[in-house]
């Protein structure tokens, strides 16, 4: 979700310098709401577990993409589906976006410790090889989304608040702050705002249930609202604070601000959220944890790094939200 929700600064940067070129977004119908405030921009959405499944499934996607009339093709993805898809759409020109795979490894093995491209860039080189430059600086973001009745319920809606989201969970242990200290700022900041909890999946709902029951002004939303519906609510947050995870990146692309907290990844990967200040990453101490970044994405680290997260003090990650706001 995280990297679906990068593409959208980039593709909104796209549709404002060349607002003559039409462009259709092949993705999962479930992120189509990402994509509804562009202009110029269609979304075709792949049905990978019915008709597109498979290498016959894909090759019928193949057919019906060349059938819309497509001049190009930006591979933002460059994964094993959409090799096999390049293979079938012979003829037009496709330009597949390089990872820096390479790089990457270098920067987990510690041979390097510096910035890397940001995916944003990568996501635009790959515009500019097909001839199309694209400058991301000083972007352009939508108005804040008016929210329904329903969502307006769910967050008993109150401007007096300061809203702050917060997203505690990411899919890998070693890039979750723990719950324990989470409690913490929640408590603290409540005391002059709004907290609204953003997750997903039962055993997530269930422990941000327990917070929102826990405490005043603190409102669950997991498992509440559409993602159509999440994403307007996002859109009007004051602040998000989330890990290395994708709900970030969805605050982002409405031009939020956006704290992120991060454990064994490190933002010198390139997966910080769009347009933020650097200083709004709070990382895990590398003088007592110097292997960081052990991964990418947050899945391999030592079993003593486990808990490197509490080396980001609860007091730092509220001044810097307090700063924001």
């Amino acid at each position: 979700m995280g990297d679906v929700a990068m593409t959208v600064p980039v593709l909104r940067a796209f549709t404002e310098q060349y607002p003559e070129v039409k462009l259709t977004v092949l993705t999962r119908d479930f992120f189509k709401p990402f994509f509804k405030d562009l202009k110029n921009v269609d979304v075709f959405a792949a049905d990978l577990k019915g008709k597109h499944k498979g290498l016959f499934g894909l090759f019928k996607l193949s057919r019906e993409l060349k059938h819309i009339g497509i001049d190009a093709v930006a591979d933002l993805h460059n994964v094993l589906r959409t090799k096999i898809l390049k293979f079938f759409l012979f003829g037009i020109e496709v330009v597949q976006i390089d990872k820096g795979r390479e790089e990457k490894k270098a920067l987990v093995s510690g041979e390097i410790f510096k910035q890397l491209k940001s995916t944003h860039q990568r996501y635009a080189d790959v515009f500019e090889s097909l001839g199309f430059p694209l400058d991301l600086r000083n972007p352009k973001f939508p108005k804040r989304a008016q929210l329904n009745s329903k969502t307006e319920a769910v967050v008993r809606e109150n401007k007096d608040y300061k809203w702050i989201g917060i997203a505690p969970f990411a899919a890998h242990e070693g890039k979750m702050y723990p719950l324990q200290l989470m409690e913490e700022v929640i408590e603290t900041l409540l005391q002059t705002n709004k907290i609204i909890l953003f997750g997903g999946g039962e055993k997530e709902i269930q422990q941000l249930n327990r917070l929102e029951s826990k405490f005043k002004n603190v409102i669950n939303v997991a498992g509440m609202l559409s993602l159509e519906e999440e994403v307007d609510l996002i859109s009007n947050l004051d602040v998000m604070l989330s890990m290395d995870s994708g709900n970030g990146h969805l605050a982002a692309m409405y031009g939020v601000k956006v704290v992120t907290l991060w454990g064994v990844t490190h933002p010198f990967a390139g997966f910080s959220p769009f347009n933020q200040d650097d200083e709004n990453s709070l990382m895990a101490n590398r003088n007592i944890y110097p292997l960081i970044p052990t991964s990418v994405y947050g899945n391999k680290f030592p079993e003593s790094y486990k808990n490197c997260m509490k080396s980001i003090y609860v007091e730092d990650v509220v001044k810097k939200i307090e700063t924001i706001l």
